[in-house]
C-alpha cells in the first residue's frame, strides 16, 4: 500500500497548484465543449476531460465539483454564443427571426448544444438576457404575457427540434446513409398507388437527407408564419 510522505504530498500539492494556476475555467469549458461536440454528452466524463487536458482531477475540481456543474458551464457557454442584439428600428418579426436564426446557428455549430439546452436549463445571465429580449420584442408587438411566453418557449423548442432532426446529421457514413435513404424511397415508391398516391408521389422528398439549408429555412419560415398569423391586428407587418 502506497503512503504519502511529507515530501511526496508537498510535490503533489505543488503540482496541483501549478495546474490550477494555468487551467482557467474558460479553458476547461472550451475543451469540454469540443469533446462533447465530438463524442457526445454521455461520453464526456471528468476522467476523460482531465486526461485530455493533462491535469489531475483536483485541478479540475477547483472549477467544477461534478459533471452536473460542468454541464451547467457548457450550457452557459452555448447561450453566450447567441447573438441577442437586435435592431430596434427593424420590424418586430425581423427581430424575432434574427434571434431564432442566431440560436440555430449556435446549435448547428455545436452538435452537443441541442441536448444541452433541452436537458440543462440554467438561469445564467446570457440565457436570461436572450429570453428577456425575446419577450420584450413580443410584448412590444402586442402579444399578451401568456402568448409572448408561449411563443418564446416555442421558438427555443423549434430551434432544438430543427437541430436534432437535421437531414443527414447521424453517425452513419455517407455511403450507408445514402443506401438507407434509397431503401426508404423504394419502400414508399412501391406502395399501392391507389391507396397511397401522395406518398408515392412524394417518396423522394419525404426521405431526402441532403439539403440542411432547406430544412432550416423552411422550419424558420413555418414558425414565423404561424407567429405572424396570430399577431394582434395592431402589430405592424413586415
Amino acid at each position: 500500500m502506497m503512503t504519502c510522505t511529507p515530501y511526496s504530498c508537498q510535490v503533489t500539492s505543488a503540482k496541483t497548484d501549478a495546474e490550477r494556476a494555468k487551467l482557467t475555467k474558460a479553458a476547461v469549458v472550451d475543451r469540454a465543449l469540443q469533446l462533447a461536440d465530438a463524442t457526445g454528452l454521455e461520453a464526456l466524463t471528468i476522467r476523460k476531460l482531465t486526461t485530455d487536458l493533462g491535469v489531475t482531477p483536483m485541478a479540475l475540481y477547483w472549477h467544477f465539483h461534478s459533471k452536473e456543474e460542468l454541464l451547467d458551464g457548457l450550457t452557459e457557454r452555448v447561450w453566450a454564443e447567441v447573438d441577442a442584439s437586435v435592431d430596434p428600428a427593424a420590424p418586430w418579426s425581423a427581430q424575432l427571426r434574427g434571434l431564432l436564426e442566431s440560436v440555430i446557428d449556435v446549435l448547428r455549430a455545436h452538435p452537443a448544444a441541442a441536448q444541452l439546452l433541452q436537458e440543462h436549463w440554467r438561469q445564467s445571465e446570457p440565457a436570461l438576457r436572450a429570453m428577456e429580449i425575446t419577450l420584450e420584442i413580443l410584448r412590444t408587438a402586442g402579444f399578451d404575457p401568456v402568448q409572448a411566453s408561449a411563443i418564446a418557449k416555442s421558438a427555443l423548442w423549434t430551434g432544438i427540434m430543427l437541430a436534432m432532426s437535421e437531414p443527414g446529421a447521424d453517425s452513419l457514413p455517407g455511403s450507408d446513409r445514402a443506401e438507407l435513404q434509397r431503401v426508404k424511397q423504394v419502400q414508399l415508391a412501391t406502395l399501392p398507388i391507389a391507396a397511397y398516391p401522395r406518398l408515392v408521389e412524394c417518396a423522394i422528398p419525404m426521405t431526402a437527407c441532403d439539403d440542411p439549408e432547406f430544412h432550416y429555412q423552411f422550419g424558420i419560415n413555418l414558425f414565423m408564419a404561424g407567429v405572424e398569423a396570430i399577431a394582434p391586428v395592431s402589430a405592424p407587418r413586415t
